[in-house]
This record gives structure tokens, C-alpha cells and sequence, in this order.
């Protein structure tokens, strides 16, 4: 049982002649997936060299085994809370320590004020390149970010002005950048190397490095057949919900993507934001980017979608930035985590 793989290479090309049935293919696909599993393969062969992301991991490997000291320099308890390093064990999911170490970086905001969540700067290492290289990265994926959107939507069965309208929505990304270090998860340690949680912006694009087993997707009951689930010996359930976990291994030239709460909000619910966790037996080093709406984004069920829906309840609107605000605010007081209600 594997995720699907989704060639986004005809986006990369012109409308016209024979990559409009190309695309069409890439729609549905992403369509098919997104309704399905909520996570999916990225094929970015087309789109970014293999070495430009394996750069970034090897730059986050020289940082992490800086000593603990010339780390500390850069902690998010100097900024505000959301920007800079967190130690290990620092994180907490569910209540519990997650077993690794990050880095944090988010969209710059005009008139930086470190006393207000989000609104301090970034810090980067002095290591050469570091900083370089990861903005770069970021406006790879910011691009890649407007690119996905658009098969997503015509998935939908937008118009092209409510494509239009959406793109308007994520044009000035407030997006999120981390790197994280995973040393092996002890035996005994009391949690995962990170909690199962759902992401809640709008996509993640997530590089892993080779390690596999690491990160694992729950898919609920109904969406693996029976005689599938009786054929892992994996978990049954997660809280609440049966079903099982999967590994998402890494395939070379892809990155794991997944959908969050704002698209689950903008499909009213037909899209669902995905529990994932990452149990790492090995000590490897992974980067993820949030591609995220816009602060002041208004996110509301789609036009499209109710065309689909007819009169279905409908979920609540979100302002994006208050949202984003809510859940970083008491990140790690009283053990609470960035992904806990």
C-alpha cells in the first residue's frame, strides 16, 4: 500500500496542444489523491535538481551538531516563540516531548516586534551558504506552492476567474520553513519523534532523507480495503478513529506533500487534512515547507464546491493570520504544542 504519484511536469509547460489532456490527467489525479488519502508524491524531476535539497539536509546536519551553546545563540525564547531553534525534546505533541531538534523560519513581516507571537525576524547560522540556500529553497517552493494550486483547483471544476480568485489568496504566502534533526528514537522514550498531528495551512512539501519507516500517514477505515488491513501489522487506530498507518517512504525525486485544515475549510470538509507522525530509528535530517494563504486570506468554502455539495452545512470562515495566531501563541506553555487544539 503506497501513496500515489503525481507528475506536476505538464504545469510546467504551456496550455496548449497535446499537454492540455496532460493536464487534465494532473487534475484528477491530484483530485483522486486528495480526496482519498489527503497526501500524495510530488515527481519534481522536472522542477529542482536532487542535489539542491540534499544541500539543504547537509547544511542542517553541519548546524545540528554544533555544539549545544553556539545552537542556544539562535533559541525562539530570544525571538518570538515561533522564529529560531528549539532544543530537543522541546516541541511537544499531544501533551508529549517530540524526540527532535529544529529550526524555524517564517515569511519576514514589516515592523518586526519579537514580543508578539510570530512577528520577530528570522536568525540564520553563520555557517557559509546556509542562509543562501534555504531562501533560495523558499522561493522554489513558494512557486511550487501557486503551481499545485492550479491543478487542484481545475480538479474542482473551477472557472478561471475563481482560480483566479483563489491564487489571490495564496500570492503572498505567509509561509513556514523548518529543519529538523532526528536523532534515534530511544527504546523507552515516552512519545514519538513527533506526535501524530495535522498540518493547518495549505500544502506541505516535505524533503525526507533516505530513512525508511519514518514517517508513517493514517488512513481511516473505507479507504484501504480489508483484505489490506488484515495483511499489516500495523496500529489499528489513532484516538478515536480506526484505520491504519502506512510508511511514506522517500522516493528519489519526489517530496511527500500533504493538504492542511485551510483546505479542508475551502472544500468543506471533501478534502481532509491527514494524522501523520515520524518514528526515526536512525539519525537523519528532513525539510519540510509550509506553503501557507496569505495572513490576512478570508478562507471559506468554495464556490465550486458547493455546486458539488448543493446545500451541505457549511464550514466556519477563518481570517488565516488569526488562526496561524491562535495555535502558535501558547506554543511549549504548560505543554502545549503548535499542533494541539
Amino acid at each position: 500500500m503506497s501513496l500515489p504519484i503525481i507528475d506536476i511536469s505538464p504545469f510546467l509547460s504551456p496550455d496548449e496542444g497535446d499537454n492540455r489532456a496532460a493536464r487534465r490527467a494532473t487534475s484528477a489525479a491530484l483530485h483522486a489523491a486528495c480526496l482519498q488519502f489527503g497526501f500524495f508524491y510530488l515527481d519534481l524531476s522536472a522542477f529542482v535538481s536532487p542535489t539542491v535539497p540534499e544541500e539543504l539536509s547537509e547544511l542542517a546536519r553541519t548546524f545540528f551538531h554544533l555544539p549545544q551553546e553556539e545552537k542556544d545563540k539562535l533559541s525562539l525564547s530570544l525571538q518570538d516563540n515561533a522564529r529560531g531553534y528549539a532544543r530537543l525534546k522541546e516541541n511537544v505533541t499531544n501533551g508529549k516531548a517530540d524526540n527532535h531538534e529544529g529550526l524555524d523560519f517564517y515569511k519576514p513581516v514589516v515592523n518586526p516586534d519579537k514580543t508578539k507571537p510570530l512577528w520577530g525576524e528570522n536568525v540564520y547560522p553563520t555557517l557559509p551558504g546556509f542562509r543562501e540556500k534555504y531562501e533560495a529553497w523558499v522561493e522554489k517552493m513558494k512557486a511550487l506552492g501557486l503551481i499545485v494550486s492550479k491543478p487542484m483547483a481545475l480538479g474542482l471544476g473551477m472557472t478561471p476567474d475563481e482560480v483566479k480568485d483563489l491564487l489571490s489568496l495564496v500570492d503572498d504566502s505567509f509561509w513556514v520553513m523548518r529543519a529538523i534533526g532526528y536523532p534515534p528514537l530511544p527504546d523507552d522514550h515516552d512519545g514519538f519523534s513527533c506526535g501524530a498531528h495535522k498540518d493547518y495551512g495549505c500544502l506541505t512539501f516535505l524533503y525526507a532523507d533516505p530513512t525508511p519507516s519514518a514517517l508513517q500517514v493514517f488512513l481511516k477505515d473505507g479507504v484501504v480495503p480489508s483484505s489490506v488491513v488484515s495483511n499489516l501489522a500495523l496500529p489499528a487506530e489513532q484516538g478515536d478513529e480506526e484505520g491504519i498507518w502506512i510508511n511514506a517512504d522517500p522516493i528519489p525525486n519526489c517530496v511527500v506533500c500533504n493538504i492542511g485544515e485551510m483546505w479542508e475549510i475551502w472544500t468543506n470538509g471533501m478534502y481532509k487534512s491527514t494524522l501523520h507522525r515520524v518514528i526515526h530509528r536512525s539519525r537523519n535530517y528532513r525539510v519540510p515547507f509550509f506553503f501557507e494563504p496569505n495572513f490576512d486570506a478570508l478562507i471559506q468554502p468554495l464556490a465550486a464546491v458547493k455546486r458539488i455539495q448543493g446545500s451541505a452545512p457549511e464550514k466556519k470562515p477563518v481570517v488565516y493570520g488569526e488562526f496561524l495566531m491562535g495555535k502558535v501563541s501558547g506554543n511549549f506553555a504548560g505543554g502545549k504544542g503548535k499542533y494541539d487544539d
